[in-house]
C-alpha cells in the first residue's frame, strides 16, 4: 500500500467523523490509586465523557469491592465497568494485576460491542483484552506507560531485564498503535522493536494546582520561615525513583543552607528506611486533591531525579505550581523544561551537573523566582482537552491505514 504523504496526516485526522463512540479503557491500575498510570487514565476518562463519548472501564477489584458489571450511578469517569479479580503486583502491593479469561471479555463486548479498546497496561489483564479484541476483530490500541523493563535492575532483576523487553516488543506489537507521551520515549520502544507508535502527551489541571495555594501554616509545620528553602519530592518512594540520588543532592544544599528542609510527599517500600537513615526530613505520606495541590505550593525547589519514567505527571504539576523544577533531560522534562528558561536540567549521565543545578536554584534567589514564574505562564498551555483530542484523533478517528494492525506499520506522529 503506498504510503500518504506525513503532511497529510494532520489535516485527514482533522476532518475525520467525530461520531460519538464506545471506547472501552482496560487499565490495571485506576483511581483512587495513586500513581501516574491512574492519574492519566481519570483525565482521560472524564475528558472522553465530557466529550460525549461512552466509556467501558475494565480493571481489577481494589480492596472491599467485589468482582462484577457495573453500571454506572453518576460516576464521571465511566457509563459502567467491568471488575475483576487481581493478583498483587510483585513490589508494588498496593497495585493489583487483573485476571480475566478472553472468553469473559468476548461475551461482554459481543453483548454491547465497543467502536474500540484501550489497553493501557501490558499485565495478564491486558493480555486478555487484546486476545479477545483481535478474535471478535474490534480495533484495540496499546499504551505505553511505565518502562517495567528497565525497573528490573533496581530490584535486583536486571536478567530479566531482556525478557521484559521481549515481551513488551510482543504485547504492543499485537495491537494496532502503541501510545507513547514522549518522542524520547517513542525512540526507546523503537529501538525495543515496537513497530508502530503514536504521540500522546500529558496535561495538567492549572486551576487544581497553582501558586497561590501556598499555605504558610504548612510551611511553619515543616519548620520553615518565609525565606527558608522548601526541597520538594513528590511521587512513590521506591528504587527505581533515584531517591538515594536525591537525597544526596539535599545533603549538598543543606551544607550551604542549613534551615533548607527535605520534604517527601508519597509512600513506598523506601520509606522506612529514609525515614531511619534521615529522621530529620519531613514525611508527609499520600496527599490528595487540595492537600496536594497545597504541598505543592509551599514548596521552593522540585527535585525529580528519576532516571526511569515514561513520563513523570509530577513535573507538569510542579510547573503549574510555580516550582524551580531540577530534572534530568528525560521523560517529561525532555519535553517542556527549557533550561535556564523556565527549570534546570541535566544529562542523564551526569549526576554531579543534575547536583549543581539544585545549588544554583538555592543560591540564586533571582533566578530561582524567574523560572518559577515562567513554568507557570508554559503550564497554562499544558491542557487536558488538547490531549483528549489528540487521543480522539489517534484512537478513535485514525486514517484509514493505521486502523488495523495488519495494514501498515509505519509510526505515526502528530506533532
Amino acid at each position: 500500500m503506498t504510503k500518504k504523504p506525513a503532511e497529510n496526516t494532520v489535516t485527514e485526522l482533522k476532518s475525520t467523523d467525530r461520531r460519538k463512540q464506545h471506547i472501552t479503557i482496560v487499565s490495571e491500575t485506576f483511581p483512587p490509586e495513586i500513581n501516574g498510570v491512574a492519574n492519566t487514565i481519570r483525565h482521560l476518562c472524564q475528558g472522553l465523557i465530557q466529550r460525549g463519548h461512552q466509556v467501558t472501564v475494565v480493571r481489577p477489584r481494589q480492596a472491599h469491592e467485589k468482582t462484577g458489571l457495573l453500571e454506572s450511578s453518576g460516576n464521571s469517569l465511566f457509563s459502567r465497568e467491568l471488575i475483576v479479580s487481581g493478583l498483587p503486583l510483585p513490589g508494588y502491593t498496593d497495585l493489583r494485576l487483573g485476571v480475566a479469561r478472553p472468553a469473559t471479555l468476548r461475551k461482554l463486548w459481543q453483548s454491547r460491542r465497543p467502536d474500540s479498546i484501550y489497553v493501557a497496561t501490558q499485565g495478564p489483564l491486558g493480555v486478555a483484552a487484546v486476545t479477545a479484541a483481535k478474535r471478535l476483530g474490534i480495533p484495540v490500541s496499546s499504551g505505553f506507560h511505565t518502562n517495567f523493563h528497565s525497573y528490573s535492575r533496581y530490584y535486583g532483576l536486571g536478567a530479566l531485564e531482556r525478557i521484559l523487553c521481549a515481551y513488551g516488543r510482543w504485547f504492543h506489537n499485537r495491537t494496532a498503535i502503541t501510545l507513547v507521551p514522549t518522542r524520547q520515549t517513542q525512540a526507546v520502544t523503537r529501538k525495543m522493536g515496537i513497530t508502530n507508535t503514536g504521540l500522546w502527551s500529558r496535561g495538567v489541571d492549572c486551576q487544581r494546582f497553582a501558586p497561590h495555594k501556598r499555605d504558610p501554616s504548612l510551611r511553619q509545620s515543616w519548620g520553615l520561615t518565609d525565606n527558608d528553602r522548601a526541597v520538594l519530592y513528590v511521587g512513590r518512594l521506591a528504587s527505581e525513583k533515584n531517591l538515594r540520588m536525591a537525597a544526596a543532592c539535599f545533603e549538598r544544599i543543606r551544607g550551604l543552607h542549613p534551615h533548607a528542609r527535605f520534604i517527601l510527599v508519597g509512600d513506598g517500600p523506601l520509606r522506612q528506611p529514609l525515614e531511619e537513615r534521615h529522621p530529620d526530613y519531613v514525611f508527609c505520606g499520600t496527599q490528595r486533591g487540595e492537600s496536594l495541590a497545597r504541598h505543592y505550593a509551599s514548596g521552593d525547589l522540585f527535585l525529580f531525579p528519576s532516571k526511569t519514567d515514561t513520563f513523570g505527571n509530577v513535573v507538569l504539576e510542579a510547573m503549574a505550581s510555580g516550582l524551580g523544577v531540577v530534572a534530568f533531560d528525560d521523560a517529561a522534562a525532555a519535553e517542556h523544561i527549557r533550561h535556564d528558561d523556565n527549570g534546570l536540567k541535566a544529562a542523564l549521565c551526569e549526576d554531579e551537573a543534575f547536583i549543581n543545578n539544585a545549588l544554583r536554584l538555592a543560591d540564586q534567589p533571582s533566578l530561582l523566582n524567574r523560572l518559577r514564574a515562567q513554568a507557570r505562564l508554559d503550564a497554562l498551555d499544558l491542557s487536558w482537552n488538547s490531549q483528549i483530542e489528540q487521543f480522539e484523533q489517534l484512537v478513535l478517528n485514525p486514517p484509514a491505514q493505521a486502523r488495523y494492525h495488519a495494514v501498515n506499520k509505519q509510526s505515526i506522529q502528530i506533532l
